[in-house]
């Protein structure tokens, strides 16, 4: 055999070796990257249930919190059902939602767990919505009876009106004593004045009105 010949024989088995190898290491580096895009899923499904488990561990926390507040109520009888009710509703469907969302994640042996957990927390809910409401404390015969208002009694006033005088535009109330018989003792009052314990507070067109001590309001008609 010449030499040329066994070089090139030799070459062309290099180069075969060398295409085997660099198909077994682009197979093997192929193999990698799909592992490595597996365990990337792993992990992403991991922290998922992670997640998914930390919000049902909220979600019960706040469901015993909640029921152990509901017991206090109850105790205590500072809620009545039909108060309850609306709340007592809306945690039966939370809870439905929240069984319904972890049913495509939970293991059987879980969700049978949780299950019997939320039936139990049902069964309390309802039987806590069934119970009957307190009768009223109130009775027709515990019942205060009204006093009856006196109706103020009119006080006669120590003068007489004879009417009323404008002066200047404004309007004067003319008053005397009941026995005078003299212009000398007549007397205007303007609103704000006062005669005795008499104070004209208003002057109407038909009447005066008048505050008196340690007496409502009087009402005096003009003639």
């Amino acid at each position: 055999m010449k030499a040329s010949t066994f070089q090139t024989l030799i070459v062309g088995l290099l180069c075969l070796a060398v295409a085997g190898l660099s198909g077994g290491l682009y197979n093997q580096y192929q193999r990698m990257t799909e592992l490595q895009s597996t365990n990337t899923q792993y992990r992403q499904t991991l922290d998922t249930l992670q997640r998914d488990a930390d919000a049902l561990k909220d979600a019960q926390e706040k469901l015993q919190y909640a029921l152990k507040d509901l017991k206090q109520m109850v105790d205590t009888g500072g809620q009545q059902a039909n108060t309850l009710a609306p709340m007592l509703d809306q945690w039966a469907q939370e809870i439905q939602e929240l069984r319904d969302g972890l049913a495509a994640r939970a293991t059987e042996t879980d969700m049978t767990a949780l299950r019997v957990r939320l039936e139990h927390v049902e069964q309390q809910l309802l039987d806590l919505k069934t119970q009957p409401s307190p009768p009223p404390p109130t009775s027709s015969a515990n019942k205060p009876k009204k006093t009856a208002r006196l109706k103020p009694v009119p006080v006669s006033p120590p003068f007489s009106v004879l009417g009323v005088e404008s002066r200047g535009g404004e309007r004067f109330l003319a008053v005397a004593p009941h026995d005078s018989r003299s212009l000398m003792d007549v007397r205007l009052l303007h609103s704000g004045e006062q005669l005795g314990a008499w104070n004209l507070k208003v002057l109407e067109p038909n009447s005066a009105i008048f505050a008196v001590v340690a007496h409502p309001d009087q009402t005096v008609h003009l003639p």
